[in-house]
């Protein structure tokens, strides 16, 4: 659920690697992090939207596209109506210049719950050296006020990975059952190998398997041995923790299907 297409690779590629990995459905974040696209240019992010919309167009069943949007720049939520029009099915946003809390991304939100966008959210620290200030897990307890907005934190918010736990139980101790959650949390990347088996241990038993998505955060094109690699280290991960199959089937795949309102084929 966290695959970052890059402008470089074909769908044949990715279709190829996903074959190759035992990798059924994907979500390919729209290219954001590599030239020409920036997340400060509205122009290149359009264009960065249009591609993702190309890569996927006639493998819907196997790739989900999320587009990508800067909700500081105009036109944000207009762009997030025609990205419904192109068949995207989610939306990447990355708070850098803005706030979660700010009225600048509300816009944004408020079309994502129009057309039931699951998002997945950048939270925690940034490993290319750009500040992580707007990107405290606390700072999405903002997004209570779009109540049906489905949202993932993604890396467990590293370094803040209690804050991030906190902000996903809090519907858990309301009572509401894991699909009707506002919060999931993405277990991808972030904590660094010492802490990776005690973050996600602590984010499991405080908050069940159903809340907790995988996700590769592999950038395309890569290999289908990459994409095994990854899954081999995060199966290692539960494993140890002592999950049952049927919790790891969650993690790993039922999650992320419902997230999507997807259905397993």
């Amino acid at each position: 659920m966290h695959l970052h297409a890059t402008g470089r690779e074909t769908a044949g590629e990715v279709l190829s690697a996903m074959d190759e990995a035992g990798v059924s459905l994907a979500c390919i974040l729209a290219p954001f992090l590599t030239p020409p696209y920036s997340l400060q240019d509205g122009a290149s992010l359009q264009a960065a939207n249009d591609y993702a919309a190309a890569l996927v167009h006639g493998a819907e069943d196997r790739l989900a596209g999320f587009a990508v949007v800067n909700p500081a720049l105009p036109g944000a939520a207009a762009e997030v109506e025609r990205c419904v029009g192109l068949g995207l099915r989610g939306l990447k946003l990355v708070p850098a210049g803005w706030y979660p809390y700010d009225d600048a991304p509300r816009a944004v939100y408020a079309a994502a719950e129009a057309h039931r966008l699951p998002v997945l959210f950048h939270s925690g620290i940034f490993i290319d050296g750009r500040s992580s200030r707007y990107c405290r897990p606390a700072y999405y307890e903002a997004l209570r006020d779009s109540p049906t907005l489905r949202a993932t934190l993604a890396h467990l918010g590293w370094p803040w990975c209690d804050e991030a736990i906190a902000v996903a139980l809090i519907d858990r101790i309301h009572g509401l059952r894991p699909n009707d959650c506002q919060f999931r949390l993405d277990i991808s990347f972030g904590p660094p190998p010492p802490y990776r088996q005690e973050v996600i241990g602590r984010a499991w038993q405080v908050l069940g398997a159903e809340l907790l998505l995988y996700g590769s955060d592999r950038f395309l094109p890569c290999t289908g041995a990459d994409l095994r690699r990854a899954q081999s280290e995060a199966a290692a991960v539960l494993d140890r923790l002592g999950l049952s199959d049927a919790e790891a089937r969650r993690v790993f795949s039922e999650n992320a299907r419902d997230w999507l309102h997807a259905r397993p084929t």
